[in-house]
């Protein structure tokens, strides 16, 4: 292959991780553009979390919010394949805003020893059909 296209295909996973990371990195009904854009976990940094059994609890008054509805629910450690787990959360919203990648399987392990998150999101590049997998650690509840 030409250099020309090796340095094309590297430039189209940064690419695909930039926007990755802009989709985890920003919380949802904060861009008046599309407020669906985002993570929805980032809109829970202040709330109430249970490590023994990995959920998240409401630490306020959110009946205003519907938008938030069923999100206590979930569990952090999982994998997209349920739908009762944030790892879903964020697969939907990549399938949403990331039409670059087809087949997309997230998961995410939270450690509690190191109180990090550990994020794995998987797929096919469509115009490639390679496979692409993005890592990332958050750090959270300090």
């Amino acid at each position: 292959m030409s250099p020309k296209g090796l340095a094309r295909e590297e430039k189209l996973k940064k690419s695909l991780d930039a926007s990755i990371f802009l989709i985890l990195t920003t919380p949802q009904f904060s861009t008046p553009a599309d407020p669906q854009f985002g993570f929805v976990f980032n809109n829970l940094r202040f709330e109430i979390f249970n490590e023994n059994e990995g959920v998240v609890y409401d630490s306020g008054d959110t009946k205003s919010m519907d938008d938030l509805q069923g999100i206590y629910d979930k569990k952090i450690s999982g994998s997209s394949k349920s739908i009762n787990t944030f790892a879903s959360e964020l697969k939907e919203s990549v399938l949403k805003y990331e039409r670059r990648l087809e087949d997309v399987a997230v998961s995410m392990t939270y450690i509690r020893e190191e109180r990090q998150i550990y994020i794995t999101v998987k797929g096919v590049i469509v115009s490639t059909k390679e496979n692409y997998v993005y890592k990332q650690t958050i750090r959270v509840w300090n």
